[in-house]
Order: structure tokens, then sequence, then C-alpha cells
């Protein structure tokens, strides 16, 4: 199973500590919103995925697990 990041928009307030928390996965629009493009995480990088959704101020980062198809 592969984890994947999704994004509560309507709770999302743009504070953008989840692109300073995963770089190489989440990158900020020019409003400065998370953009995550939708591929899975990497393994050595879903410890700080889970710190990443547990810092979130507004809880708008979720980190989900997916069965590949």
């Amino acid at each position: 199973m592969d984890q994947r990041t999704e994004i509560d928009w309507t709770s999302c307030k743009g504070h953008g500590l989840c692109a300073e928390l995963l770089p190489d996965h989440i990158t900020l629009d020019e409003w400065g919103y998370p953009m995550t493009g939708g591929s899975p995480v990497p393994m050595g990088t879903v410890k700080r995925a889970r710190r990443a959704a547990a810092d979130c101020p507004a809880l708008a980062l979720k980190l989900t697990a997916r069965r590949p198809t």
C-alpha cells in the first residue's frame, strides 16, 4: 500500500507549513496554497509526511493509504 497526501480545500488556509516540511513532495502555488501532484509519498518520507499532517495549523493535510492499481 502506498501513502498519499490529501488536502481538505475547505479547511486549508494556505499557511505553507506542509511545503516547508515536505519540500520534495509539496509545492505552493502563487497564492500560497499547496500542490501535491497526486504522487505517492516516498517510503523514506512517510514519517515527515505524518508530522506535516499532524502539524498543519488548519488540520487540512491528511495522509491516506491506498492500494496500488
